[in-house]
């Protein structure tokens, strides 16, 4: 994207690691982004959990606001993204490329040999950046999304492996 405007330049945001603390402004932003949406008690259980391997990403003046994040964890071998989002104000600039490489380094790290993730098969977008990252598809989960007022959608389950060369990080 070449017209980035500089408010919406992903080297004016930062990835951090997402804590307790910030559970209420990503459940604000998860809110804008998923129907049905997870509350704060549930993201600050997420971030709380011994396994939690979550980031965010902030950009603004002196008190820096959640624009994206990634909600995921690592236990023995296996790393899980359960959800990631920007704002759709920071939307196809990188951020969640980076949230995701960034997950997948502390995977690496981690000495995990695969990360997981589900998605619902209508989401084009992002099945096209797991893709480009290297993800593939291990299973699908038939209806698994239900949206109120729609058609159930199934939820491809994909996997990265971190074995293989090439793979985002």
């Amino acid at each position: 994207m070449t017209n980035v405007t500089p408010f919406r330049n992903v080297k004016h945001a930062s990835m951090l690691w997402a804590a307790p603390d910030r559970a209420e402004e990503i459940a604000t932003l998860h809110a804008k982004l998923f129907n049905p949406a997870w509350d704060a008690a549930a993201i600050k259980s997420f971030l709380e959990h011994p396994a939690a391997t979550s980031l965010i990403a902030v950009a603004g003046g002196q008190k820096k606001s959640v624009i994206g994040f990634l909600i995921g964890q690592l236990a023995a071998d296996e790393a899980e993204i359960l959800s990631v989002g920007v704002s759709p104000d920071w939307q196809r600039v990188g951020l969640a490329t980076g949230l995701l490489e960034g997950l997948v380094r502390a995977a690496r790290r981690g000495d995990a040999k695969r990360v997981f993730l589900e998605v619902a098969e209508d989401n084009a977008a992002g099945i096209a950046l797991y893709r480009k990252l290297g993800f593939v598809e291990a299973g699908r989960r038939k209806r698994y999304y239900e949206r109120p007022g729609t058609t159930p959608v199934d939820a491809l389950t994909l996997v990265l492996n971190l074995d293989a060369p090439d793979n985002a990080g």
